[in-house]
């Protein structure tokens, strides 16, 4: 596996969906949650953050999203510096559903066109094409309370996909589900990615996940967040099985968790 430091952005500015640069975030009381960090995202690439809890992961996504302010340096999504939520076509996936309860799954996942005041009809079209996509169906009148966690967690996504966003950030959500579960999202999510061509910038505490899902997989040191190794990961396409069984994969795996143990030891001894 070779070690990586960015995609290949020598081409036009336009190659790059994601760019911080020399980005930090300090929190009222003087909390260094991250930086200075450089990451550049290319258009249509999957990239992984991977770190251990409080490693500024989910402080990077939400400064990503316009959803807070860098303390320093600068964050831009498409060429654009980062105002305010909502300013670019951007799908956020949290860690947990957060879903309505007293809503059915169509109006859930109809949420955020409901609010930009999108019509009735251009609502139903697009909330009918994203549950398709997460194969729910079936389910669009129900309600969160009739789903397993799984399902709950593709009501999130179909609702994070019915703008038809280019960026998908998502920030652990496979977290709190079982294994079976959680190997069966990663082999949807990475069929979706396909289709769809979109950006994703994925966070995880998990080696093992993000080795199978991703095309880089940035290793974050403890806070403040700082990159502290980057890997291009090398594998077939479509993953699938005989990649998550295969030597390739276990060696890939064991590279990563020695660079984030590497990462934690060192932050240890400063």
């Amino acid at each position: 596996m070779a070690l990586s430091s960015s995609p290949d952005l020598d081409g036009p500015a336009a190659a790059c969906a994601i760019r911080l640069h020399a980005a930090t975030k300090v929190y009222r009381g003087g909390v260094e949650a991250l930086g200075p960090i450089d990451l550049d995202i290319g258009r249509g690439e999957f990239v992984s953050l991977l770190g251990s809890s409080g490693c500024g992961k989910s402080t990077a996504l939400r400064l990503i999203a316009g959803l807070a302010r860098p303390s320093s340096g600068s964050v831009r999504v498409a060429g654009e510096a980062t105002r305010r939520p909502g300013g670019h076509a951007i799908g956020f996936v949290f860690q947990e559903p957060t879903l309505m309860p007293w809503s059915s799954v169509r109006a859930n996942v109809g949420l955020p066109l409901k609010i930009a005041h999108a019509p009735a009809a251009e609502i139903a079209r697009h909330v009918d094409a994203a549950l398709a996509r997460v194969e729910l169906s079936d389910f669009a009148e129900a309600y969160p309370r009739e789903l397993s966690g799984g399902m709950k967690m593709r009501v999130s996504l179909a609702r994070a996909l019915v703008t038809d966003p280019d960026i998908l950030l998502m920030d652990e959500p496979f977290a709190a589900l079982d294994e079976i579960t959680r190997f069966r999202l990663n082999d949807d999510l990475l069929a979706l990615w396909r289709d769809l061509g979109k950006t994703i910038l994925f966070v995880t505490h998990s080696v093992f996940e993000s080795v199978y899902l991703s095309q880089r997989v940035v290793v974050m040191s403890p806070r403040p967040g700082r990159i502290a190794a980057e890997f291009r990961i090398e594998a077939p396409e479509p993953r699938g099985a005989e990649f998550r069984t295969s030597t390739g994969y276990a060696a890939q795996c064991r590279d990563v968790s020695r660079a984030l143990a590497d990462a934690s030891a060192a932050q240890v001894r400063a």
